[in-house]
């Protein structure tokens, strides 16, 4: 059973900005077995590039097209040499993520509430 390790108050909450994202491309980071780059429609004009830690799981091609849950307001990291604006969603189980999708389409940029 999980214990939650710190509780937020609901104003900390809704300073999240989680929304639904769509893969447009995405390819292996050299030199990591553990690190894909994603190129993701936000919604916005300009395509939206994040670096997560889901090579060992998910092949790239296997996520072009699919929809998945990102933080959108992060603020933004270099991880090996790239610039990731934001972070995507996933489940933890034994070390493997699995990620999160909606149940239908719905579309890019779209706010979760």
């Amino acid at each position: 059973m999980n214990v939650i390790k710190k509780m937020i108050n609901f104003e900390d909450f809704k300073k999240l900005d989680l929304r639904i994202a769509k893969v447009i491309n995405a390819e292996r980071v050299k030199n990591s077995e553990k690190l894909l780059r994603l190129e993701l429609n936000t919604g916005d004009e300009k395509l939206r590039q994040i670096v997560a830690g889901i090579a060992e799981v998910y092949a790239p091609e296997d996520l072009i097209g699919r929809e998945i849950v990102i933080v959108a307001n992060l603020e933004p990291k270099i991880i090996f040499g790239l610039e990731s604006n934001g972070m995507l969603l996933a489940a933890n189980e034994d070390g493997k993520p699995t990620l999160l999708k909606p149940d239908q389409e719905v579309l890019s940029g779209t706010k979760i509430q």
